[in-house]
């Protein structure tokens, strides 16, 4: 057997959603794929549950009873490095975007084919391998430093609050400084899919990233916007 689908059998899946027929449909699902997975109705709970299991990835459904997906997301962040893959029947872009802003890692829509989930969890999973660059692991850009082996970036020596998903955007971003990326290659990279030309996530989290490295927003010099192409990390000059 493959190497990381060795690995991959180890995975721990939280589902966090009340639907207790889709739930357990997709527990069934995954279960069968090599994923050990474990179920939370409760939205009161939900915090509670991600903070003691620490799974490998979290199934997070927006609207739960006792309290809803955006604010648990908000809330385990700071504790809970791992992806969070946000499901909803809504399709407001709006719900997108607050759910990207409280830290998830990936958002989709309800109903999803058991087979685009898997993919969609397994691209998060897998990131971070795909990001690591060769050579050395850690970049110094003036005050600002990226370390990819410790995932921590500090700025004027004071570390750097970020999620995974924005750790991973910044050290792509960081380490193919000099070079504009486009919003295709950086879905390639992260996610493992092609861009559809829709999705705001990598925008939203660019959004998030600049305020924290020091950046304006308003007229950032670290991290620009490249018009209908993509982001360019600056060097130093």
């Amino acid at each position: 057997m493959d190497e990381s689908l060795k690995l991959q059998e180890q995975d721990h899946v939280l589902i966090i959603e009340d639907d207790e027929r889709l739930a357990e449909l997709t527990r069934d699902y995954l279960t069968a794929n090599g994923f050990r997975v474990s179920i939370e109705a409760d939205g009161a709970r939900g915090v509670e549950r991600i903070l003691a299991l620490q799974p490998d990835l979290v199934i997070l459904d927006l609207m739960l009873p006792g309290e809803d997906g955006l604010s648990i997301c908000r809330r385990v962040r700071p504790d809970y490095p791992g992806p969070i893959m946000m499901l909803t029947a809504r399709t407001d872009d709006m719900d997108q975007v607050l759910g990207l802003e409280m830290g998830a890692d990936d958002y989709v829509s309800k109903p999803v084919q058991p087979r685009v989930l898997l993919a969609r969890m397994r691209a998060l999973l897998r990131r971070t391998d795909i990001i690591e660059p060769e050579g050395g692991a850690r970049l110094a850009f003036g005050n600002l430093d990226i370390d990819s082996a410790t995932r921590e970036a500090w700025l004027s020596g004071k570390r750097i609050d970020l999620t995974s998903a924005e750790f991973d955007l910044l050290w792509l971003l960081a380490s193919n400084a000099g070079r504009v990326l486009t919003r295709e290659e950086i879905f390639s990279q992260l996610r493992g899919i092609r861009y559809d030309g829709q999705d705001r996530s990598i925008d939203v989290r660019v959004s998030r990233i600049r305020p924290k490295i020091g950046d304006d927003p308003n007229q950032p010099h670290r991290i620009k916007t490249v018009r209908s192409k993509g982001y360019l990390f600056v060097r130093d000059s």
